[in-house]
């Protein structure tokens, strides 16, 4: 921030640039490339199929605000954030970059009013369809995404486990999991642990090959389906990674019911979600909301609103341990 609120303003109004700039960067690999040293911006436009002089006006533009460092001889390196893009990078956002600034998450906000207006969905007023059937019909852009959801488990992983305690359980069931990062991650931690993982069958396809790149496929097993239908039973905890907040109550209820019908009395539901602060604070929750509510058409929650939410599913909110920029909630099942 400076001394002047209409340059702040500025800066936020603009904000879509750099969006666009980071999605194109990230797109294009520029990161990648750079992971072994400095490159010239010929090299750079070579290896990436581009435009030099155009590539060089992205790249600088970039560099201004700290995502890549330019030298006098127009060749680039990377920075702590750039970093981050690079698929291998202990924090990765490359693909979230990708997907953040894709057409058809970009035509959605460009009608965050008729949401504001209506009360309904943005991507469904766009799209004619819901988000989820959208992108099982576009394998490449669900692929985008999940690469997506991939690179955020892996960067919040290592605070959800230091935030809560996973060793008392001996089986966990992780809802909606993706490719396994995170299970991966809490098997790795807890050596006589088992896991499942569930999501859709289209989804967990291509999970052995993570599950088998951390080494824990052997204590893994790999399950397809709906969690509006049944989730697999026999779990110590249940663990769902920001899934809950795609949905409205009334989905979000006939999940965590579905939920509470495979467990025993004495397993836990751990849900790892963001959670809404108080006026005037913690901005990152409170535009994910927005984007909640144009994208897939659910919300981020309050405490409060998680503790009813749960009430009403058949479990009662035990305790929420911060974890970063996210908070890992524990529940029991009640009568």
């Amino acid at each position: 921030m400076t001394s002047k609120p209409w340059l702040d303003l500025l800066g936020l109004i603009n904000g879509f640039h750099v969006t666009q700039a980071l999605h194109v960067a990230a797109k294009l690999r520029v990161a990648d490339h750079l992971k072994d040293g400095s490159r010239s911006v010929e090299e750079l436009a070579t290896l990436t199929n581009s435009h030099a002089g155009s590539l060089y006006r992205l790249l600088r533009a970039l560099a201004a605000i700290g995502v890549f460092h330019e030298a006098e001889t127009r060749t680039f390196a990377l920075t702590p954030m750039a970093d981050c893009l690079r698929a291998n990078s202990a924090t990765p956002l490359g693909a979230w970059a990708e997907y953040a600034g894709s057409d058809y998450v970009w035509q959605t906000w460009g009608n965050l009013e008729h949401s504001i207006l209506t009360g309904e969905n943005a991507f469904q007023y766009v799209h004619g369809k819901g988000i989820w059937e959208y992108r099982t019909e576009r394998p490449e852009q669900g692929a985008v995404f999940d690469r997506a959801m991939t690179e955020l488990s892996r960067g919040s992983a290592e605070a959800v486990i230091a935030a809560y305690d996973f060793s008392s359980f001996g089986r966990v069931v992780d809802v909606g999991g993706g490719r396994g990062l995170m299970l991966s991650a809490i098997l790795r931690a807890h050596t006589r642990m088992r896991g499942t993982l569930f999501d859709l069958p289209g989804v967990v396809a291509g999970a052995k090959t993570v599950l088998s790149e951390q080494g824990v496929i052997d204590r893994c097993d790999v399950v397809g389906g709906s969690f509006f239908e049944a989730v697999p039973v026999g779990g110590d905890a249940y663990v769902m990674r920001v899934v809950i907040h795609d949905w409205e109550d009334e989905e979000a209820i006939a999940i965590l019911k579905s939920c509470r019908r495979a467990m025993a009395e004495t397993a836990k539901l751990i849900l790892i979600e963001r959670i809404v602060a108080p006026p005037n604070e913690m901005p990152a929750t409170k535009f994910s909301d927005l984007n909640m509510l144009v994208l897939p058409g659910g919300r981020e929650r309050t405490r409060e609103e998680f503790g009813t939410l749960l009430s009403k599913s058949g479990f009662e909110l035990t305790q929420i341990a911060p974890a970063g920029n996210i908070n890992v909630i524990e529940a029991r099942p009640h009568a």
